[in-house]
């Protein structure tokens, strides 16, 4: 373990900034286009997660918790 290197990030969440501008040209896109990128996101998010996760997800969805 000595040599073990540390992740002085690790446990923190991901965050990531948005300029005035680039809110303002997001605010401009057709809301179409806006639902179609949240859907590939979402598709995306849900191949990438652990079973475990998706499976607390989908009983979230279907009011189980």
């Amino acid at each position: 373990m000595k040599n073990r290197k540390v992740n002085r990030h690790q446990g923190w969440p991901f965050l990531y900034y948005k300029s005035r501008e680039e809110i303002e040209a997001y605010r401009k896109k057709p809301v179409k286009l806006k639902l179609q990128w949240l859907q590939a996101q979402m598709e995306f998010f849900y191949k990438t997660m652990p079973a475990k996760a998706n499976k607390i997800r989908e009983k979230f969805e279907r009011g189980e918790i």
